[in-house]
């Protein structure tokens, strides 16, 4: 080796010349990285946050609606920040959070074994697909004298029509998802000695649980559209209940601090969806 090739081959393994590759290769990916995580979705909270500063101001500066002021994001905060600060808070969450798991739990309960049979068995498919269409077409919150007859608790009747808006989504993404199963993958685990639970077990459940997490994906977003005016029914605690009960009292502020709540909530939940959708996919992601 020359002089000159040993001087090329110090200065590329100098640190200098380490920090440039860095920056010549992992600059590009740090970028784009940083644009999706941060800058995008800080700039949609800005543009949000100015329209909602913009209506706010429109209503303040107009004598006729003057009086909702409290609507804009000052007085919003402020009273979310009295609300936490005096512990109020999960007060006012527990509730709904608990009438929600318990709706989306008995949706799953009966959308997943359901869903597997209709995805299994083509003529139950055709036999239920009618009714359960009609069903699907029918707005949860028609079912509000049914659910008060039925229940002997507002809770029930709440985690019943949570349920009845939440079970259609995972029903019919289980039964998508069982459809979408490669026939041969039964009959190689029916050679090896596979019986129907092992099947369930081995095979259907493990090959359609990005399925379902989709569907519980939809069936929360769903569910917590419906939770809020579903605690219109009698009870005194909860989301809706503190939104029924600001509109009563005029606090508009409180009242748009629950909004800002539910939106909140309403977002980590669907995170932890889509979470348990990549853990649970078959296609993995570079």
């Amino acid at each position: 080796m020359t002089a000159a090739e040993a001087a090329i081959g110090a200065a590329a393994q100098s640190p200098a010349a380490d920090h440039w590759r860095w920056r010549t290769f992992q600059w590009p990916a740090v970028r784009g990285f940083l644009m999706s995580t941060v800058v995008y979705p800080v700039t949609g909270i800005g543009l949000l946050l100015a329209l909602w500063w913009l209506g706010g101001w429109a209503i303040e500066n107009n004598e006729d609606v003057s009086s909702f002021a409290g609507f804009a994001p000052a007085p919003a905060f402020a009273a979310l920040g009295d609300l936490i600060a005096s512990g109020g808070l999960w007060d006012v969450i527990h509730p709904s959070l608990y009438r929600i798991g318990m709706g989306l739990l008995w949706a799953v309960l009966i959308g997943v074994p359901v869903g597997v049979a209709i995805g299994l068995f083509a003529s139950l498919r055709e036999i239920t697909h009618v009714p359960f269409q009609f069903l699907r077409m029918i707005s949860p919150l028609a079912w509000m004298p049914v659910a008060v007859l039925a229940f002997a608790t507002w809770d029930g009747a709440i985690v019943f029509l949570i349920a009845v808006a939440a079970v259609w989504p995972v029903l019919f993404s289980t039964a998508q998802g069982v459809r979408r199963i490669d026939p041969l993958w039964f009959k190689v685990a029916k050679n090896l000695g596979a019986d129907g639970v092992q099947l369930l077990r081995r095979v259907i459940l493990p090959a359609i649980g990005q399925d379902i997490f989709a569907g519980v994906r939809l069936a929360v977003g769903v569910a917590w559209i419906v939770l809020v005016p579903a605690e219109y029914l009698g009870v005194t605690s909860g989301l809706g209940y503190a939104i029924n009960d600001a509109r009563d009292t005029l606090e508009y502020d409180m009242l748009a601090a629950i909004v800002v709540v539910i939106g909140v909530i309403g977002f980590f939940l669907d995170g932890i969806c889509v979470s348990l959708i990549k853990r649970f996919s078959w296609h993995q992601q570079d």
